[in-house]
């Protein structure tokens, strides 16, 4: 790809993290209260159904394990680590947790994709960390057992996937909605009766955690993750995993806007660092070959 096309490629990529920084808001001012397996099921199972029904396709032969896989770690863990993490720490803190995945994607990426660990990948790995802790670490940021484990467990099955994802690319012939359809789906399905089992049902709902819910589903996990998916079909794993960068980014800004959170100097030098480390990261792309210079006349033949 031209240097152009993977810029474009990077910026509707990162638009799914964007939109998953909004979960630590919209998980602590619009969702019930202690629910992060019912919120993982409600944001997945919908979505994957309405692509499926959409699709009507199903997985064939090896891709039933390899849906599950994925479902798994994409989604149907990922979203209940993610959830347990906002609901036992601040947003901010969540965020700096799971910003260890780009580094694990590099371990990992090393391991299964045969990716070469350049000095300029650490350098990232290193500044995109640093820059996280200042932009949303506070002297006052309460840290929680539970949140961080399950934020460290976030971040790991979040990069296991993405490099599974790249390591066995998409079936031939199916295309990007039944893909991130049947990862929704799994995902959903395999919560489900988890939360049935292991947490009480709300005996209400507000208008509030109605709109917190759809809002979850068709813009958090249906668009997002057709983004999401798509970005990671055309980019590096690790390019990918650092756009990941965008979630404490638009967290912070949220914050900012609607919380009355302040923005001081250091935060600042950290959300200039981060996005710094997510440019580093990026695939430079090639240049269009250049003409073969025309021959003389008595020269053809």
């Amino acid at each position: 790809m031209t240097g152009q096309r993977i810029a474009t490629t990077s910026a509707l990529t990162a638009l799914a993290p964007a939109v998953w920084g909004s979960t630590y808001l919209v998980t602590t001012e619009f969702l019930p209260p202690d629910r992060p397996l019912l919120a993982s099921t409600v944001r997945a199972l919908p979505a994957g159904l309405i692509l499926l029904l959409m699709t009507r396709t199903l997985p064939q032969g090896i891709w039933w394990w390899r849906a599950v896989v994925l479902g798994v770690l994409n989604i149907g863990a990922f979203f209940y680590f993610l959830f347990l993490a906002a609901y036992h720490l601040p947003g901010g803190v969540a965020a700096l947790v799971m910003s260890i995945q780009p580094m694990i994607v590099l371990l990992l990426g090393s391991l299964l994709l045969k990716d070469r660990i350049r000095p300029v990948h650490v350098v990232s790995c290193v500044l995109g960390a640093a820059g996280v802790a200042l932009l949303v670490l506070q002297p006052d940021a309460g840290l929680d057992a539970v949140g961080v484990v399950a934020g460290l467990l976030g971040a790991l099955s979040m990069a296991s996937g993405i490099v599974l994802t790249k390591r066995w690319g998409r079936p031939e012939g199916v295309t990007l909605l039944t893909f991130t359809g049947w990862q929704l789906t799994v995902g959903g399905v395999l919560l489900l009766p988890v939360t049935l089992l292991s947490e009480p049902l709300p005996t209400t709902l507000t208008w509030a955690n109605v709109g917190g819910f759809a809002y979850l589903s068709i813009i958090g996990a249906l668009i997002a993750y057709v983004l999401w998916f798509r970005g990671l079909a055309r980019l590096p794993a690790l390019a990918a995993s650092f756009l990941s960068f965008a979630s404490p980014l638009c967290a912070t800004l949220l914050g900012y806007l609607f919380l009355g959170q302040t923005l001081g100097p250091l935060q600042l030098v950290g959300a200039a660092a981060v996005i710094a480390a997510v440019v580093i990261a990026q695939p430079r792309g090639t240049k269009p070959a250049a003409p073969a210079p025309a021959q003389p006349a008595a020269q053809r033949v």
